[in-house]
């Protein structure tokens, strides 16, 4: 079974009528995605892609009862799109906008953890349960993530949207399909992320494994390891660890927001001996992924 969302998720994307938004949703209706409406103020009576749109989401719901929301509007509107969404029962909110105020996020984050919904991002490409949704612009166009992601049973998350695919594409080449694969996003702060993801994977019994892309900088992979090894996680999971060039660069960014090292908190090598020793795999290399997956679920070349 997919985490998070499924074949059956209603979703409504938040500034549907913008160019990047417009994209991905034709995609999301591509691959089956139920985008059942659209929310952009003063452009109501409109369509994107036959999805009705409307002034906002208290509007959209009334004529189109949903739980996920798709959140792709400028940094400072994002806020306040969050809290509508938040106010009017939403269950699940992906946004995809990068560069978020960190205030702002702080705020629409808090009083998501107060009525226990998931946030994915900002900065994320989204997700993908194979052959059952894709919310936001993961895998890209249809014909893309056709090719790249099968259904399965290892679970992806990544820092990076784009190795999100680069992986499951690995897997799907080697035979290795893909329950559900989640890009947790790039900024500083973002919602859910390894610590919250990992108790979801382990109670799916269709996930029978876990690959995660980690990067340089903040310390959740730190407290992963202590996780895993308190909570006496069973599910195995397989760690790539990008970036470990930048352990020797303290306090200059790298790509994403997020990925810079203080001192000798963040660093690749603090990371990887952490997995080591909480029992996570860390591969060396990406075809060390697959050759460790094999290990654990048993699939054969």
């Amino acid at each position: 079974m997919a985490i998070l969302a499924d074949q059956n998720t209603r979703v409504i994307v938040q500034g549907i009528t913008g160019r990047e938004a417009t994209s991905f949703t034709k995609d999301m209706l591509g691959y089956g995605t139920k985008v059942v409406a659209g929310v952009t103020p003063g452009k109501l009576g409109q369509n994107v892609h036959g999805v009705p749109v409307y002034d906002t989401v208290q509007q959209a719901l009334r004529e189109h009862p949903a739980e996920a929301s798709v959140i792709s509007v400028p940094p400072p509107l994002v806020k306040e799109a969050a809290l509508e969404a938040l106010d009017n029962g939403i269950r699940l909110i992906v946004v995809v906008t990068e560069r978020v105020p960190r205030r702002d996020t702080i705020e629409f984050l808090e009083v998501a953890q107060e009525k226990d919904v998931r946030v994915i991002g900002p900065n994320t490409l989204g997700l993908i349960s194979p052959h059952k949704v894709k919310l936001g612009m993961a895998g890209g166009p249809v014909e893309d993530v056709k090719k790249a992601y099968m259904p399965g049973p290892v679970g992806i998350a990544s820092r990076s949207g784009g190795m999100t695919t680069e992986i499951a594409n690995l897997l799907t080449i080697n035979g290795i399909g893909q329950s559900t694969c989640v890009a947790v996003g790039g900024d500083p702060i973002v919602g859910a992320n390894f610590l919250d993801l990992i108790p979801l994977f382990e109670k799916d019994p269709e996930t029978r494994a876990v690959v995660l892309f980690c990067e340089p900088g903040g310390v959740v992979e730190e407290r992963l390891a202590e996780f895993v090894t308190a909570e006496k996680i069973s599910t195995p999971i397989v760690a790539f660890i990008a970036g470990r060039f930048v352990d020797d660069i303290p306090g200059v960014r790298f790509g994403h927001a997020a990925t810079i090292v203080e001192g000798d908190t963040g660093t690749t090598k603090r990371k990887i001996a952490m997995f080591r020793e909480a029992g996570i795999r860390v591969a060396e290399s990406f075809s060390d992924i697959v050759s460790a997956l094999r290990e654990y679920i048993g699939v054969q070349e």
